[in-house]
């Protein structure tokens, strides 16, 4: 596959490639089925296109490929209603460049290890970018950070292919998400493909995101996927194989879900019968996101075990 040059990813293309691979981008990996539109957006293409509705691919390719496009894509009015009715609002990268080099300035113990951002642009520094001198920051450790996006939209803080408000390209030098970054890094430290492949992988396996609305979800693993096509033509100098798109892919489905962010639950996840029952001095005892079915599962790629998500949040608590 090659690297795409627009910000709208075609999932015709995607399919024709290989329709295994959109099955897989489209895969809700807590519930078993596909993620689904948790909006109402495109109630009116018919009743398979209810907020509750699996997305499948016979309902975003062929006549209705172009459906779903990423915000700056859309017309004006349709922005102005997501953002009123969902609360959806997108990130100019060069805001999401400073809060990302602000993580880095607190990893590094030190400022512009990647740019050098001044005002609304940002200059990438030429240099290889050069590690503490200790053994807790090495560049491996740096790949394997593990980095989460709240809300993440079409995840311009992973991904920064385009800027999610301007919908200008941006090249690879310039990129700034926390995924580019980690792809630099393998880039800067790999001297042959074997090495770079590897290392590639596990920078994907340590970035994750959640975001409800199925059709943003389903642009941020685009987004992700195409990343590695863009840094694999760019590096290495060929196109990914199916297998290797694939597998990206699937790392891709497990660590970008589809999250109710207030239950921790596929979206419209349902209230245990019990808590139900339970009167509210009980319930308050607990966690609100305990009361709740389906809790969404996530895949710790280091450990190679799958977990709650909300387990995370006891152990952080």
């Amino acid at each position: 596959m090659k690297p795409e040059k627009e910000i709208d990813v075609i999932e015709q293309d995607i399919a024709d490639y290989s329709s295994m691979l959109l099955d897989i981008l489209l895969a809700d990996r807590t519930s078993g089925k596909n993620i689904v539109w948790a909006s109402d957006d495109y109630a009116h293409m018919g009743a398979a296109y209810g907020a509750r509705e699996q997305i499948t691919p016979e309902l975003i390719t062929g006549n209705n490929t172009n459906l779903i496009q990423p915000r700056t894509a859309k017309a004006q009015h349709s922005q102005v209603n997501r953002t009123r009715s969902k609360a959806e609002v997108f990130t100019p990268s060069w805001v999401c460049n400073v809060q990302n080099n602000l993580i880095d300035e607190a990893w590094f113990s030190r400022k512009d290890v990647f740019n050098i951002s001044k005002g609304r642009t940002w200059k990438a520094t030429k240099t290889p970018v050069q590690f503490p001198d200790d053994k807790k920051r090495t560049w491996k450790k740096y790949v394997d950070a593990n980095r989460l996006e709240i809300a993440c939209g079409e995840a311009p803080y992973l991904a920064s292919r385009y800027d999610a408000v301007s919908g200008d390209m941006i090249s690879i030098p310039n990129r700034i998400g926390l995924l580019d970054r980690k792809l630099r890094i393998v880039s800067e430290n790999t001297d042959n493909e074997a090495d770079w492949l590897k290392w590639t992988e596990r920078a994907f396996q340590s970035v994750y995101g959640f975001e409800f609305q199925g059709d943003s979800l389903l642009l941020a693993r685009e987004n992700l996927l195409y990343t590695f096509a863009d840094y694999m033509h760019f590096h290495l100098h060929r196109e990914p194989s199916r297998c290797e798109m694939k597998k990206i892919a699937t790392i891709i489905s497990w660590n970008l879900w589809q999250m109710d962010g207030t239950s921790f639950t596929v979206p419209y996840g349902k209230i245990k019968e019990d808590s139900v029952q339970m009167t509210m001095p009980a319930v308050l005892g607990q966690p609100e996101y305990e009361n709740f079915t389906d809790p969404c599962r996530i895949k710790d790629w280091r450990s190679n075990v799958i977990v709650e998500y909300r387990s995370l949040l006891k152990e952080a608590g």
